[in-house]
């Protein structure tokens, strides 16, 4: 008959960091299971209740509480060295090969695969794919970017972000922007619905019926969006749009309004209009900086939730769909939180520019 599993008492301050990292989504599996038995012992669980809990073995269970008495939650933590087959390749040829994949490119492309560098070095595929995990490396990928060369970045930015993280009393703060030409499409055929063990289908071609371009902006303090959409988005439709907003803003309120340097926004009739309504005021951000205005963050939002996947068959439909979704928006809305500072984005900003220069 096996001896029985004796129970274990917790370090001081253990239980909550045991606790905190079997709630964790992002906890290994393995180390989940290892906090379990020890929580489950220092509650004075048997080790057959333990075993049978968590479908362990009793060795596993005696192995990890063993660990944790002499080691602590260091040893729940490390994975001890495991026997193997010792390394194949060298660790000059392992830097020879990252060096490869960072500076290089292959003669057929613009990037390595694992495959291509695995026929140009000499190793197995697995191999290459095994030391770039290890060192991040990913070359099928790659992110883009934009920095602002505006001269007057600076003071943009914080005239923008002073707006989000501090917004002034007795105003209001919209975030505006047009998404302009939206195609109302319509599939050639009709899709197949999503079933167990398949996505569903929609064919890649289609047919135009037109376009629109959406008006919106975006409170920033209750995360309402008023919407219009118009066929064009000259200084014209505009100045529709910013009426429709004043109007809808308490007369004692001042107003203003976060959009990008596009021309219509500084028309010489839409200046006139702002002469004529004193208590509204833009703040235009950054040239290249489209990041800075909230509402793109909505834009993303409405095209990959709605639009993204749409068939429709008019231009009247196409918007009446936009209507719809922005109205059901609205009746619980959720403000987007700007949380970076303007120190934080500066700091950014500064390492992008200084990698920069020393790559060119």
């Amino acid at each position: 008959m096996p001896l029985p599993i004796r129970k274990i008492a917790l370090h001081r301050g253990d239980r909550a960091r045991l606790e905190a990292l079997v709630r964790a989504r992002t906890t290994a599996q393995r180390v989940v299971e290892r906090a379990q038995i020890v929580l489950a012992s220092a509650a004075g669980d048997a080790g057959s209740a333990i075993c049978v809990q968590l479908g362990v073995s009793r060795p596993t269970v005696s192995r990890w509480l063993d660990r944790y008495a002499a080691e602590g939650l260091t040893g729940l933590l490390a994975d001890r060295p495991r026997a193997g087959r010792p390394k194949q390749i060298s660790v000059a040829d392992e830097t020879a090969i990252i060096e490869r994949t960072r500076q290089t490119a292959p003669p057929s492309g613009t990037h390595w695969s694992t495959r291509l560098m695995a026929t140009a070095t000499g190793h197995h595929a697995a191999t290459i794919s095994r030391i770039w995990r290890a060192h991040g490396l990913t070359p099928h990928r790659v992110k883009q970017f934009k920095l602002s060369t505006d001269p007057q970045f600076v003071a943009k930015l914080r005239d923008v972000v002073g707006l989000y993280l501090n917004p002034p009393e007795r105003a209001v703060v919209f975030s505006f922007d047009e998404k302009s030409q939206i195609q109302a499409l319509d599939r050639t055929q009709p899709g197949l619905p999503m079933k167990k063990g398949r996505a569903g289908t929609m064919t890649h071609d289609y047919k135009r019926h037109g376009t629109t371009t959406l008006f919106a902006a975006l409170d920033v303090a209750t995360g309402r969006i008023q919407q219009k959409c118009l066929p064009q988005h000259r200084h014209e439709d505009f100045l529709v749009f910013l009426t429709q907003i004043v109007r809808s803003v308490p007369k004692d309120l001042a107003i203003h309004v976060i959009l990008d340097n596009y021309a219509t926004h500084k028309h010489a009739n839409v200046k006139a209009w702002l002469a004529r309504n004193p208590r509204v005021h833009f703040h235009f951000t950054p040239t290249s900086a489209s990041w800075l205005n909230l509402v793109e963050r909505f834009f993303g939002e409405l095209t990959q939730r709605q639009i993204r996947r749409l068939a429709v068959t008019s231009v009247d439909h196409l918007i009446a769909t936009i209507t719809a979704y922005i109205d059901h928006r609205n009746e619980n809305p959720e403000p987007f939180v700007w949380t970076a500072t303007v120190r934080e984005i500066l700091r950014k900003v500064g390492k992008a520019n200084a990698t920069l220069a020393t790559l060119h």
